[in-house]
C-alpha cells in the first residue's frame, strides 16, 4: 500500500532534518508531499522554496503566510488557515513536523484538530526562548514523536506521552553530515565568492524573548569578531522579531574580511563547515552539527541554554569580549573527538524501520497523560 506522507517546512533548517527523512521514505514506496512556507518564500533569506523544488517525484505546494512586520500570532493564525485549506484537498495519512517553529505549531493543531497521525522530529529538547514553549505544545498534540537522544525521550515521557510513541533515531540532519557533501571546498567558494581560505563560520538568530537588546547583542558579538582581525563567512539570521537589528549590525561589517550569505544549499553548507576554523554564533549547527564534526564552537547568549554539553562546545555572553577573543584565539582551527551525542548519523534509516512497522499504523489517536512513575 503506497502511503501518503506530508512534510511541513517553514524554514531552511528544518528542511535539512526532514529532506532524509523524505528521501529515504521515497526508496520504499511512500508518496511524498511538501507544503512549503515560512523564510522559505521571502527572498532576504535566500528563497529556500528553490531547495524544496529540487526534490524530484515530490509534490510541492507553497504558500506565502506573512509580510514584513507580521507578528508571531497573526502568522500562526495565517498558516493554520492556509495549513488546513490545503490538507483539507490533499488528505495525507501522516503529516510530518520538526522541533519549534511557529510554522510547526501550525502544523501540529491542524493535524490534531483533524484526528490526522502527526510525527514531530525533535521534541523533549530544552533551549532558552519561546521556542521550546512551542516544541512542548507540540509534543502535546502530536501522536508520534521521533527523538535525538534517550534524554529527550525521557522528557517527552515526563510531559506525559506513552514510551510507545516515542522513537530515539538521532537527528536527522547528521545524516546529510554522515557522508561525502557531493561538492569541493574551492566549488563552494568559487559559487558563493568566499575570497578567504582560512575561515569561520558565524550565525546569530534573534531571541523572541529579548527583543529590546537583540541589536545590541549583536554588535557586541560582530565587533568582537571584527576586533580579532578572523575571516567569517556569515550566515544571515532568520526571520524571527528581532532580525532587523541584527541586519543593521551585519551591515557595519568589513566587506575583505567578512563574507555575508542569506542561506546557502546544504551539500555547499556542509562542504563549508566541514573545512571551517570554527563555529560562532547561536544556531543549533553550533551545538549538533558542529560536535558531530568535531569542529569547536562557541554559542553566544541564551538561544540555545543547557541544549548541549560537548566538550567541543563552549559558552559566553555577547558581551563577554574577552571569552570571544580566547576561543578564537585557543580553538580556531583545532579538531574535536567528533561527539555523537544527538547520533550516529543513521536517522532516516530508523525513521523508516518505524514506519514500516504495522503497528505504527494501528496506534489510536486518543491522547491518553500517562504518568511517570
Amino acid at each position: 500500500m503506497t502511503r501518503h506522507i506530508l512534510f511541513l517546512t517553514g524554514t531552511r533548517a528544518d528542511y535539512g532534518k526532514l529532506e532524509p527523512l523524505a528521501r529515504r521514505l521515497q526508496t520504499e514506496g511512500a508518496r511524498i508531499s511538501f507544503f512549503v512556507t515560512g523564510m522559505h518564500m521571502i527572498e532576504r533569506y535566500g528563497l529556500t522554496k528553490l531547495e524544496v523544488q529540487r526534490l524530484r517525484d515530490v509534490a510541492v505546494h507553497e504558500f506565502m503566510n506573512q509580510r514584513p512586520g507580521d507578528p508571531q500570532d497573526i502568522i500562526l493564525a495565517k498558516t493554520i488557515s492556509g495549513f488546513s485549506d490545503f490538507v483539507a484537498e490533499a488528505r495525507p495519512e501522516l503529516i510530518v513536523i520538526h522541533g519549534d517553529r511557529i510554522e510547526a505549531l501550525a502544523g501540529a493543531v491542524v493535524a490534531a484538530t483533524n484526528y490526522i497521525p502527526s510525527a514531530h522530529i525533535e521534541g523533549g529538547e530544552v533551549s532558552g526562548t519561546i521556542d521550546e514553549a512551542f516544541r512542548h505544545c507540540n509534543t502535546k498534540l502530536c501522536t508520534h514523536h521521533f527523538v535525538s537522544s534517550e534524554q529527550a525521550a525521557r522528557r517527552v515521557m515526563a510531559l506525559g506521552e506513552p514510551p510507545e510513541s516515542i522513537y530515539v533515531i538521532g537527528s536527522p540532519e547528521l545524516d546529510f553530515h554522515a557522508g561525502p557533501s557531493g561538492v569541493t571546498l574551492d566549488e563552494v567558494r568559487s559559487r558563493y565568492a568566499i575570497p578567504f581560505p582560512d575561515y569561520g563560520i558565524a550565525v546569530f538568530h534573534p531571541v523572541t524573548s529579548e527583543q529590546a537588546n537583540i541589536g545590541e547583542q549583536a554588535h557586541q558579538l560582530f565587533r568582537s569578531l571584527e576586533t580579532s582581525s578572523r575571516c567569517f563567512v556569515v550566515i544571515a539570521p532568520n526571520n524571527d522579531p528581532g532580525s532587523e537589528a541584527i541586519f543593521s549590525e551585519l551591515a557595519l561589517l568589513p566587506n575583505d574580511r567578512f563574507r555575508l550569505l542569506p542561506s546557502m544549499r546544504f551539500a555547499h553548507f556542509s562542504e563549508l563547515m566541514k573545512n571551517s576554523a570554527c563555529l560562532v554564533g547561536n544556531s543549533s549547527a553550533g551545538v549538533r552539527e558542529a560536535p558531530f564534526l568535531g569542529i569547536p564552537s562557541l554559542d553566544v547568549g541564551s538561544r540555545q541554554a543547557n541544549r548541549a554539553s560537548a566538550p567541543s562546545v563552549f559558552n559566553c555572553a555577547p558581551s563577554d569580549a574577552s571569552a570571544i577573543a580566547h576561543f578564537l584565539k585557543h580553538q580556531w582551527g583545532l579538531r574535536h573527538a567528533p561527539d555523537r551525542g544527538f547520533g550516529e548519523g543513521n536517522a532516516a534509516d530508523r525513521f523508516a524501520h518505524t514506519l514500516a512497522n504495522p503497528g505504527f499504523w494501528a496506534r489510536g489517536l486518543q491522547k491518553i497523560f500517562h504518568d511517570v512513575v
